[in-house]
């Protein structure tokens, strides 16, 4: 028996009373609008076939999760802290967006190199002014919806914050100081003169080093990467997210929605607060 947890802002009347019959489940609670608990459910796989063809998002737990049984709370930035692929807009403003998508795209979806994909894409952006990038945080940067409340409810809940991306430091600073984030992780463009050179200063934070980052930020908490939560979107993210204790997939490739625990994607970051009591 599991509880199945359904959300989204358009869940009507209608997708209660046929997910009630699908689940066949002990008890069905209606917290609010948007949302529903089926506790109680022998089968969940034909209320989630349906949650997914009607474009809810539905979890599916075995055990109560808990606020206590974590001490990391560990994201990805592009595409999941804040809603854009920050290479992509910056590339935007010297007219090559479309080629330098296309690489990060295919990237994301682990059908390339992403270390060597990322040197070909920041070598596109060779001559451009460093006060462009002011320009992308401050025109096209936007967080994800429920951003600030996950980070403010796991913060209120002792959990550390760690930003872990393949992105650049230019943001992840400025996102660390605006969110009161306690550690982050990135690659650094290298600029001289006020200048992008085209070049990617030391190794590049790949699959790797973000699943090295979580194991190191735990082993100075004290815990286990069993007491992380982790979220992500592209392959990148899953060695991180394939030794938490929960992962969540927002919004994600494929890949990363088969392989996560938990997959969001038509709520925000927020409705993981409604998997996780206190």
């Amino acid at each position: 028996m599991a509880d199945l947890i359904v959300q989204a802002a358009h869940l009507s009347p209608t997708h209660i009373t046929q997910l009630t019959g699908l689940t066949a489940a002990v008890k069905v609670e209606l917290p609010y609008a948007g949302l529903a608990r089926f506790i109680g459910v022998p089968n969940p796989l034909p209320a989630i076939e349906y949650c997914t063809a009607e474009k809810l998002d539905a979890a599916n737990l075995d055990t109560p999760l808990r606020w206590k049984q974590f001490r990391l709370l560990a994201m990805d930035m592009d595409s999941t802290l804040i809603t854009i692929e920050c290479i992509d807009e910056i590339a935007d403003l010297v007219g090559i967006k479309p080629q330098v998508a296309a690489i990060t795209a295919a990237a994301m979806r682990g059908e390339l190199d992403f270390p060597s994909a990322l040197r070909q894409r920041v070598s596109l952006l060779a001559g451009l002014a460093e006060s462009r990038l002011q320009s992308v945080y401050d025109e096209r940067l936007r967080l994800s919806p429920g951003a600030e409340a996950l980070i403010q409810a796991a913060r209120a809940a002792g959990l550390n914050t760690l930003l872990v991306s393949g992105g650049f430091t230019y943001f992840t600073d400025r996102l660390k100081a605006r969110l009161g984030l306690d550690e982050t992780l990135a690659n650094t463009l290298e600029i001289k003169s006020g200048t992008l050179t085209g070049q990617v200063l030391g190794r590049i934070v790949d699959a790797d080093a973000k699943a090295a980052a979580v194991a190191d930020t735990c082993l100075r908490l004290g815990c286990t990467t069993q007491e992380a939560i982790v979220i992500g979107d592209g392959a990148n993210d899953l060695k991180m997210m394939a030794n938490a204790g929960l992962s969540v997939a927002y919004r994600a490739k494929p890949i990363v929605q088969r392989q996560a625990r938990i997959a969001l994607n038509h709520v925000g970051l927020d409705g993981l607060l409604n998997l996780i009591a206190t």
